[in-house]
């Protein structure tokens, strides 16, 4: 498998050094030259097949050639070694869980499956000290701490917005030490990536430091959330119903997952685009302008991005064709108010604790079940909701379980540079 640059085409290069690299030279993200399209008798057997199986099948034409199968079989099993239930809510509405793994967060699949691919190439490479540079908007720099946390050769630099995570957050990726250092930049979500973007470019650093990015625009943390989709899939096959997402989203890398999903066969009728109101995307299909506006603080700080890097991706998939995307997938934007009435509403009426952005992800589902009863809608639950247990707790008025996983943060001390702007970044990275 080649992977070529969305900017400019003729811009190639092989799997391993897509992962390693982060992005193209040209700045744009790597895109596949191809979405293999899985056999009929995959799907036939699909609900027979161990998960571990079904994953290395999935994955294999994207590392062919990079990573040996023995080693891909490896790396699939230490990803996946947490479950990803499915929670009956209504007749036509379940919960897919994707918080069972270390950190509490869907994005540890994506952060340990590259983790586990980095740390394989830099074996090859006789442990060249790597320095993968991340920015998160919440979620992302704990499960890629939490990946990443002792790998031989690697350290992690995270770059997170000042007040702008929740504290379960900022402990995760604040706390680990070792090879984790966090930098808390005085800005927002758009701020860091914007930062870690131009750090792949500048030669001066690049001559000092080998720099990845851990962030869903490398490949290696973004294919692999495909995954669940087919999970998803693979336990609701007997029930046969017309099956749609709803996909809480941010810097789009969950969704446009799926859709490679769909590519490659999983028969997923419909997306839906949830969003806070960070609300590009959902203007865009409404009005066919794509426009980012500068970002809004929420509760569902994850998805506090307004110019998600991965929509270029997923218009790719859609060959920028307007009319194919918006067949495919819809959009809508909540508000903080909606989102708590939503949380307090998922509570009173079935007594499950949604965190914010499964909130809004539910809040997309209903909206669009109205005018398509006769479908069945999955809404995602990407976090925990004690991550978010001011909002959370505040909007239920009762106490959330903490898991014992989540109190040791809190008998460590937070360890963080401040830093303002690009040149601060610099500086430490050249330090």
């Amino acid at each position: 498998m080649r992977y070529y640059s969305l900017k400019n085409p003729t811009i190639t290069t092989d799997f391993k050094t897509a992962v390693i690299n982060g992005i193209a030279p040209d700045r744009g993200l790597y895109f596949p030259n191809e979405i293999p399209r899985l056999a009929p008798s995959f799907f036939d057997q699909i609900e027979t097949m161990d998960v571990h199986q079904m994953a290395v099948e999935i994955m294999t034409p994207f590392v062919s050639g990079e990573i040996p199968k023995d080693i891909l079989e490896q790396i699939i099993k230490k990803t996946l070694d947490f479950d990803f239930p499915i929670v009956p809510l209504a007749t036509n509405i379940g919960i897919l869980e994707l918080f069972q793994g270390p950190t509490l967060a869907f994005k540890d699949v994506g952060a340990r499956f590259m983790a586990q691919c980095l740390g394989y190439f830099n074996h090859e490479e006789n442990n060249q000290e790597i320095t993968v540079l991340v920015a998160t908007s919440g979620d992302t720099g704990g499960a890629v701490a939490n990946g990443f946390l002792g790998v031989k050769g690697i350290k992690v630099v995270i770059l997170y917005p000042k007040g702008k995570v929740s504290d379960v957050q900022e402990r995760q990726l604040t706390t680990l030490g070792e090879n984790i250092t966090a930098l808390e930049v005085d800005g927002v979500f758009d701020d860091c990536q914007e930062m870690v973007k131009n750090a792949f470019l500048d030669s001066e650093i690049n001559s000092k430091r080998k720099l990845t990015s851990a962030n869903s625009i490398n490949i290696a943390r973004w294919l692999p959330q495909m995954l669940y989709y087919f999970i998803a899939y693979k336990k609701l096959k007997k029930q046969n119903k017309t099956l749609v997402f709803s996909v809480p989203s941010g810097n789009f890398g969950n969704i446009c997952a799926g859709m490679i999903a769909q590519q490659m066969g999983v028969p997923i009728d419909h997306f839906i685009a949830s969003t806070n109101v960070n609300d590009t995307v959902p203007a865009y299909l409404e009005s066919k302008e794509y426009s980012p506006k500068p970002t809004v603080p929420t509760i569902s700080n994850a998805m506090d991005v307004s110019d998600p890097s991965n929509f270029v991706r997923i218009q790719k998939i859609y060959e920028n064709n307007f009319s194919l995307l918006s067949n495919h997938l819809s959009a809508y934007r909540f508000t903080d108010i909606e989102t708590r009435a939503a949380i307090e509403s998922i509570y009173v009426d079935s007594g499950y604790i949604a965190d914010p952005h499964g909130a809004v992800g539910y809040l997309g589902l209903k909206k669009y079940l109205e005018k398509n009863p006769e479908k069945y809608g999955l809404f995602l639950e990407t976090a925990h909701p004690v991550k978010f247990l001011d909002t959370v707790e505040s909007s239920l008025n009762i106490k959330v379980p903490v898991p014992e996983r989540i109190k040791v943060l809190f008998t460590k001390e937070k360890q963080r540079i401040s830093i303002s702007d690009y040149t601060d970044l610099k500086a430490y990275l050249l330090t």
